[in-house]
């Protein structure tokens, strides 16, 4: 914990040693112009690494996840909770998960529109002709065979089963890994899913399925949740370093004229 941190925590009268949680050097600015609300904001944005429901390696590898996912990609913010994993006992290859996890969210663009392309086409009359159709698809069908197919694939494999089979090789093999428990995926692909980012509604629900079966309290998935609300965060550290640097730049200008 910084020096800020804990001078902040005992002059509001918050807990001792609560760690920074999304916080950068933001939350100094932000206390020194407006008190009574920076603590109401700290004590709510601070609350998963307070309570410890998740354990703070789960919370920080999670954090990157969201951080550096394919719809955030806030450098800073990733750096930040990289840091702190790494603090927290992460390993690398626990981290780079994190990062592979927010990698794959890309799929959806996929889920999403190729529903769309294949009912635009056949209100069209524009037969769909799959590329490589021939072509085995031994991912897919592995993943069919173990139950694990989802239908919310069936778009995108129709028009482009090859492809389909390529990213669920890379996908299979890395959840496979037993890098997390297939708890911990379920509970970050919740996360992933329900961020203020992303909001992929069928995901969210098959995730929290897939968690409860998987042995997740109800706890538990509230609190990724409120990891995914934690990232409001960021709005301060983006803008009131920005926000100082301009204010100072227009007081310096008036001077000046």
């Amino acid at each position: 914990m910084s020096n800020e941190t804990k001078e902040y925590n005992e002059s509001a009268g918050g807990v001792k040693d609560l760690p920074v949680g999304p916080w950068d050097s933001a939350l100094g600015t932000l206390r020194e112009w407006d008190p009574k609300w920076t603590e109401l904001c700290f004590r709510m944005s601070t609350n998963p690494w307070a309570h410890s429901v998740l354990p703070r390696k789960f919370i920080e590898l999670v954090s990157v996840s969201l951080n550096a996912a394919c719809t955030n990609l806030n450098p800073e913010g990733t750096r930040h909770h990289i840091r702190a994993a790494l603090e927290a006992g992460a390993t690398r290859e626990e981290i780079l998960f994190a990062l592979k996890c927010g990698s794959v969210l890309s799929i959806h663009s996929c889920s999403q529109a190729a529903p769309i392309v294949l009912e635009e086409a056949k209100a069209a009359n524009v037969q769909v002709t799959p590329r490589a159709s021939t072509e085995p698809t031994p991912a897919c069908d592995a993943m069919r065979k173990i139950g694990q197919w989802n239908t919310a694939w069936d778009s995108f494999f129709e028009l482009d089963p090859a492809f389909t089979d390529e990213f669920m090789a890379m996908a299979a093999g890395m959840y496979r890994s037993g890098v997390m428990s297939p708890k911990e995926v379920e509970l970050l692909s919740i996360a992933l899913d329900a961020s203020v980012t992303h909001m992929y509604a069928p995901g969210t629900r098959r995730h929290i399925k897939n968690a409860l079966k998987a042995g997740a309290t109800l706890e538990e998935v509230m609190e990724v949740l409120k990891l995914c609300v934690v990232q409001g965060v960021q709005t301060f550290n983006l803008g009131l370093p920005i926000l100082a640097e301009e204010l100072e730049h227009y007081s310096s200008n008036k001077k000046v004229a």
